[in-house]
């Protein structure tokens, strides 16, 4: 299917209600279409895997285009380098989440790249790399414990961050990860503590938030 008749598809799924509406939700929509993310899926579902046409898709520069080559692109194909470009590409928060979770974190420079992306300036960019925190807590069953616990220090050390994208990933990487299993939880909770008692608004929006639900979660409902 070429990249123009994609296009057309989604210009027909277009919703003007929905266009205006993404601004209220933080979205930029300059670029949008105002196409609905569960028909972008449907999209993806017929086109299935195609990473060639991903590429190309994110090369057009429409938001709705751009979730679309993270649905259809191949986690096989992805480089470093790529995610890397399209990393630096991101201008809302959706395109980031939707990325990390469809496809940078079933790639094996996930971690890696949360890594490298929790001490970055740009906003977007620092976003990405605690999605990605959250994200491989949902889907990675595999790992051991450890492998999450090491982003225990990182979301501590950058809990002071006020920008509103990012106070909101790091909290979600700690709950995320917390929520994970029996002994992840209690070293979330003090993950928690600590970083409540830092001296910053930020900080303590953080810790507080993260507090309210994981204290509530009764650990027996967690997998041991």
């Amino acid at each position: 299917m070429p990249v123009t008749e994609i296009i057309d598809l989604l210009k027909e799924k277009a919703d003007a209600k929905y266009h205006a509406g993404m601004l209220r939700f933080g979205i930029d929509n300059e670029k949008a279409l105002g196409v609905k993310i569960p028909e972008v899926r449907k999209l993806a579902k017929i086109i299935k895997k195609n990473h060639k046409l991903a590429l190309l898709l994110w090369d057009t520069n429409i938001h709705e285009a751009r979730i679309l080559a993270t649905l259809i692109a191949d986690p096989k194909q992805v480089t470093p380098q790529l995610i890397d470009n399209w990393t630096k590409d991101f201008s809302s928060w959706d395109l980031c989440d939707q990325a990390c979770g469809n496809l940078f974190d079933r790639t094996p420079y996930a971690v890696e790249k949360a890594l490298e992306y929790s001490k970055h300036e740009a906003e977007f960019v620092k976003r990405c790399g605690f999605v990605l925190m959250a994200e491989l807590a949902i889907h990675d069953k595999k790992s051991a414990n450890s492998h999450f616990s090491r982003f225990f220090p990182i979301i501590e050390r950058e809990a002071w961050d006020n920008r509103n994208f990012v106070k909101k990933a790091v909290n979600w990487a700690l709950r995320q990860i917390g929520k994970r299993n029996q002994i992840l939880l209690p070293l979330a909770i003090a993950c928690a503590e600590r970083i409540l008692l830092q001296d910053s608004k930020a900080a303590k929006w953080i810790a507080a938030d993260a507090l309210r639900e994981l204290t509530a979660i009764n650990p027996s409902r967690l997998k041991a």
